[in-house]
């Protein structure tokens, strides 16, 4: 392969990935509207409806976001009455980011989003759960 090649489009792996991440958030994007998501916002919730009352800190290290990204999240999540925010007592620096009950229950309206997911891609359980592996092992080589 030539070095000319080597920068053809269709020869990188990163346009597809690109591509590939693009085409999935719009395949939530009507899912998610439905419940008065957005994107990231799902991420989020999808945090806490795992791990209620979580650190902010915690948050951005499991979603890979700064404070300055998740901060306004947070913020419009809050407003929108899916979670509060309360500073620590004990230190001023940490907070914590919980569950309102209109939060906890838009978990069962959400429930239908991943099959509908699944459904969208066409692909088996065990093909989803390759590509899943696949693509986190490229992320951890990536992000040493």
């Amino acid at each position: 392969m030539s070095t000319e090649d080597l920068l053809r489009l269709d020869l990188q792996l990163c346009f597809p990935l690109y591509a590939a991440s693009r085409a999935m958030v719009q395949a939530y994007t009507p899912l998610l509207a439905k419940l008065g998501l957005t994107y990231p916002q799902y991420l989020v919730m999808l945090v806490l409806w795992e791990t209620d009352g979580v650190t902010v800190k915690e948050l951005g290290e499991k979603l890979y976001l700064d404070s300055g990204t998740l901060t306004p999240l947070l913020k419009r999540l809050e407003a929108l009455g899916m979670l509060r925010r309360e500073r620590s007592k004990e230190d001023a620096r940490s907070v914590t980011a919980s569950l309102t009950p209109q939060g906890r229950a838009l978990r069962r309206k959400a429930a239908s989003v991943p099959e509908a997911i699944v459904c969208r891609t066409g692909l088996t359980l065990e093909e989803l759960a390759r590509l899943r592996r696949d693509v986190l092992k490229l992320f951890e080589k990536l992000s040493k």
